[in-house]
C-alpha cells in the first residue's frame, strides 16, 4: 500500500483543529476568523506541544487560493451602480478615513523606528477595516437593519476597491524601492486603463453569456462557470503584472452586476468558506509566542493607533459625509479593527521580500485584539450617543451640490469626456491585441505586405463600431441643443468638440496605417480622414455600434430592474428600506397582511414581497404570506427593529412529538380490545392517538396495505407508526 501524501495528513490536521476551535468560538460568540487563526497557531511549527504540519509550502498554495476566493466574494458584494447612486457621501468618508489612518500608521511605524517601506505597508494595513468582522458583529448584535449599518457597509465596500489601489501602489514602491510621483501616476493610469477595459468588456460579454444560456445552467454548472471565469481573470491579471487578488475582485464585481449574483454567492459559499479558512489558518501558523513577547510594544502602539484613529477620524469622516452625530459615532467606532486585507497586504510584502518577517505576527496579534474589542466599541458608541435621535441628518456640501442640476456645459463635457475615454481605451486595446496576435498570422499566410494589408483591413473593420460613437454620440443630446440655443459661443463650442473627437479618431486610424503601410505620412493622413468619414456615414456601422452599446447598458441595469427601483427615492432622514426574511417556523405563514397589522402595530410598511424569483410589489391587505417569503419593509430604525424582534418572537414552538422520534411497532389485537369489529377510519387510531396503520400481517407472515375500510379483528397484527408514548397508549387499548 502506497504511503499517504503529506498534503492529506496536513489537511486533515488543519481541518480537525479548525473545526474544534470554531465550535469553541461559536459558543463564545466570537468571530470565526479568530478561531481559524488559533487553529493555525496550534497546528503551526511554533507550538511544540501539539502535532504540526509537515509541508507548509503546499498549505501556502492553498492559502493563495483562499485569498482568490475571499477577493472574489468581496467583488460579488461590490456594485458600481450602488456606489454611484450613493453620491459623494461614502466616497468622502472612505477617502478621508483611509488617508488619515494610512498617515497614522506611517507615523506609528516611524515612532517605532521602522524602515520607510515597513511604515508604508503598515499604513496600508491600518487604512482598511474588516468587512467580514464588522458584518459578523452587526449580525450578532442585531444591527444589520439599522440605517448606519448600511452606510458602514457602503464605505467598507469602497475601502475594498481602494485597497486594490493601495496594493498596486505598494507593489510599485516595493519594486522600485523608492517613491516617485511619475511612477505612481503611471501605475495609476495603467491600473485605470486595465480596470476600465476589463469592466467594459466583461460587462458586455459575461452577463450576455449567462443570460443566453440561463436555461442550461443549473447550480452545478453555475459553480464551474463562475469559478472558471474567476480564475481566468486571475490569469489575465497576472499576465499583465497585477496580483491574483485584483483579478478575482474584478471578476466578482462584474458578476455582481448580473441577476445571477445571489445564486453565485450562494453556490460558492461553501468553497469560499473552506479555502478562506485555510488562508486564515496559514496566517495563524506564522504567529510565534516568542515574537509576540518580543514585540509587545509595537502591538500595543498599533492597537492604540487603530482605536484612537477610528474613534476620531472615522467619526469625522462620517460627519463630513453628512451623517448625524449619533450615526457618525456608531459608524466610526464600529470600524476600529483590521482584518483580512491587512493579512493580504502583509503577505504581499513578504512575497515581494521588502518587509521584515516580524510584521506578520504583529499584525495578526493586532487584528485579534481589535476584533475582540469591536462589540465593546459599538456598545461604547451607543452609550456615548445615548441612542438619541437628532432633528435632521446633515447633508455634506458636496452632496448638496450634486443634488442641484448641473449646467448644460458641465453635463455635456462630462458625457463627451466619458465616452471618449471609454471608447478610446477599447480602441487602443483592440489595436494592441490584434497587432500582437493577428498580424503574425496574416504575414504567415499572405506574406509581409499582403499580410499587413489584410490585418489592417480587419483592424479598421473592428475599430469602426468603436470610433463612430467617439465622434457622433451626444451631438444631438439635450445638453448639446441647449448649448446651441444659448448663443453663438455654445454652437462653436459643440462644433469644436466634434472636430477634436474627429481628429482623435483619425489619429487612431492613422496609427494603424502608419504602422502597416510603407507609403509616406501624408497619404496615411488622407486615407485616415476618408476612412473616418466613411465610418460616420455608414448606416450599418451605426446599427452595430448602437447594438453593442444597448447590450452593455442592458447588462448593467438588468439586476437593478429586477430589484426595488423605488428604494433610491427614499430621502427622508428616518426612512430607509431593508429586507426581512420570515424565520423558520414563523406563525405568519398562511396569514394575510391585514391580519398581521404591521403598519399599525410596528409603524413599518411592506413595500414588496420576494417569493422565490418573483416579486409582489405593493401587496394589498388580503395578500397571504408563505414560508420563506422575504419582506421588503420601509420604515425608521426603531420601527424596523421592533418588527424584526416581533418576527423572531412569533415562531411556532417545537411540538412534543417532534422531539419524540417516529417508531414502527407491530401490535397484536387482543380479543378483549374495544376496537375489534370497528373500521380503521372509525377507530380513532389516527385522530385520537396520532398513529398510522402502515399494514396488517396475516398468520402466514405476509403483510398487506390496510385501507381505511379494513375491519379490525382479533389476532390481527397491526404495523403502526407513531411516537413512543402514543404507541404505548395505543397498545393498552389494542392488547388489554
Amino acid at each position: 500500500m502506497s504511503e499517504l501524501p503529506k498534503l492529506i495528513s496536513d489537511l486533515a490536521l488543519i481541518l480537525i483543529v479548525a473545526g474544534l476551535t470554531t465550535i469553541v468560538f461559536k459558543r463564545l460568540r466570537q468571530p470565526l476568523v479568530l478561531g481559524y487563526i488559533l487553529a493555525g497557531f496550534l497546528a503551526g511549527p511554533h507550538m511544540p506541544y501539539t502535532p504540526s504540519i509537515e509541508e507548509s509550502e503546499t498549505i501556502e498554495v492553498w492559502s493563495q487560493i483562499g485569498v482568490i476566493f475571499l477577493m472574489f466574494s468581496l467583488g460579488l458584494e461590490f456594485s458600481f451602480r450602488r456606489i454611484l447612486k450613493g453620491g459623494a457621501s461614502p466616497i468622502i468618508a472612505a477617502c478621508f478615513i483611509m488617508t488619515c489612518m494610512w498617515g497614522m500608521g506611517c507615523g506609528a511605524g516611524y515612532l517605532l523606528g521602522w524602515s520607510p517601506i515597513n511604515c508604508m505597508f503598515v499604513g496600508g494595513m491600518l487604512a482598511m477595516s474588516s468587512t467580514t468582522i464588522i458584518y459578523k458583529a452587526f449580525d450578532d448584535m442585531g444591527l444589520l437593519s439599522r440605517r448606519f449599518a448600511g452606510k458602514v457597509m457602503s464605505v467598507l465596500i469602497l475601502e475594498d476597491i481602494l485597497g486594490i489601489v493601495v496594493m498596486v501602489l505598494l507593489s510599485a514602491v516595493a519594486v522600485s524601492n523608492r517613491l516617485q510621483g511619475a511612477e505612481l501616476v503611471g501605475s495609476l493610469v495603467k491600473l485605470g486603463f486595465f480596470l476600465l477595459l476589463w469592466f467594459v468588456v466583461g460587462m458586455w460579454a459575461v452577463p450576455t453569456f449567462l443570460h443566453r444560456n440561463r436555461s442550461f445552467i443549473n447550480r452545478e454548472t453555475l459553480i464551474i462557470v463562475s469559478i472558471g471565469l474567476c480564475f481566468l481573470m486571475v490569469v489575465v491579471a497576472d499576465s499583465v503584472g497585477y496580483s491574483s487578488a485584483l483579478g478575482a475582485f474584478v471578476m466578482g464585481s462584474i458578476l455582481a452586476e448580473t441577476v445571477e449574483a445571489e445564486r453565485i454567492d450562494s453556490a460558492i459559499s461553501s468553497i469560499k468558506d473552506l479555502f478562506g479558512a485555510i488562508f486564515f489558518v496559514s496566517v495563524g501558523m506564522m504567529v510565534s509566542p516568542a515574537d509576540l513577547l518580543a514585540h509587545w510594544q509595537p502591538i500595543v502602539v498599533l492597537v492604540a493607533t487603530i482605536l484612537v484613529g477610528q474613534m476620531v477620524f472615522g467619526t469625522m469622516g462620517y460627519l463630513l459625509s453628512g451623517s448625524s452625530r449619533a450615526d457618525a459615532l456608531m459608524s466610526g467606532f464600529s470600524m476600529a479593527q483590521i482584518g483580512e486585507f491587512a493579512f493580504i497586504i502583509a503577505a504581499l510584502g513578504q512575497s515581494l521580500r521588502v518587509t521584515d518577517g516580524m510584521l506578520m505576527p504583529i499584525v495578526v496579534a493586532t487584528s485579534i485584539i481589535t476584533t475582540f474589542l469591536t462589540p465593546y466599541m459599538i456598545k461604547l458608541a451607543r452609550r456615548i450617543s445615548g441612542n438619541k435621535k437628532e432633528s435632521g441628518e446633515r447633508i455634506a456640501p458636496t452632496e448638496k451640490k450634486s443634488r442641484r442640476e448641473s449646467s448644460p456645459l458641465v453635463a455635456f463635457l462630462r458625457k463627451v469626456v466619458l465616452q471618449t475615454v471609454v471608447y478610446g481605451v477599447l480602441s487602443t486595446a483592440v489595436v494592441s491585441l490584434l497587432f500582437v496576435s493577428l498580424l503574425l498570422v496574416c504575414r504567415h499566410f499572405f506574406g509581409h505586405w499582403a499580410g499587413n494589408a489584410v490585418c489592417g483591413t480587419l483592424v479598421i473593420m473592428l475599430l469602426a463600431p468603436l470610433l463612430r460613437p467617439i465622434i457622433m454620440k451626444n451631438n444631438t443630446s439635450r445638453e448639446a441643443n441647449l448649448l446651441r440655443q444659448s448663443g453663438r459661443w455654445g454652437h462653436v463650442f459643440v462644433n469644436l468638440t466634434i472636430v477634436i473627437r474627429f481628429a482623435f479618431a483619425t489619429a487612431l486610424v492613422y496609427y494603424v496605417l502608419d504602422f502597416l503601410s510603407p507609403h509616406r505620412w501624408y497619404w496615411h493622413v488622407l486615407v485616415a480622414v476618408l476612412v473616418v468619414l466613411l465610418i460616420v456615414r455608414s448606416r450599418w456601422i451605426r446599427k452595430v455600434s448602437m447594438r453593442l452599446e444597448s447590450t452593455f447598458l442592458e447588462n448593467l441595469s438588468r439586476r437593478e430592474n429586477t430589484g426595488p427601483a423605488y428604494a433610491r427615492q427614499l430621502r427622508g432622514r428616518d426612512l430607509h428600506i431593508t429586507r426581512l426574511p420570515l424565520p423558520e417556523g414563523s406563525l405568519w405563514g398562511g396569514r394575510t397582511l391585514a391580519q398581521l397589522h404591521i403598519g399599525g402595530r410596528n409603524g413599518a410598511h411592506v413595500a414588496a414581497i420576494v417569493r422565490d424569483h418573483r416579486r409582489l410589489n405593493v401587496p394589498g391587505g388580503t395578500t397571504m404570506l408563505f414560508p420563506h417569503d422575504v419582506l421588503e419593509v420601509v420604515g425608521s430604525d426603531p420601527s424596523i427593529e421592533q418588527l424584526r424582534q416581533r418576527m423572531s418572537a412569533e415562531v411556532e414552538p417545537v411540538a412534543q412529538d417532534q422531539a419524540d422520534p417516529m417508531q414502527l411497532q407491530c401490535i397484536e389485537v387482543g380479543s378483549q380490545s374495544p376496537l375489534t369489529g370497528t373500521l380503521i377510519k372509525d377507530s380513532g387510531i389516527r385522530d385520537q392517538y396520532r398513529c398510522m396503520v402502515v399494514g396488517v400481517e396475516d398468520r402466514r407472515g405476509n403483510m398487506r396495505v390496510a385501507g381505511a375500510d379494513h375491519e379490525i379483528r382479533p389476532a390481527d397484527k397491526l404495523w403502526l407508526a407513531g411516537s413512543h408514548d402514543q404507541l404505548a397508549k395505543l397498545k393498552k387499548i389494542l392488547s388489554p
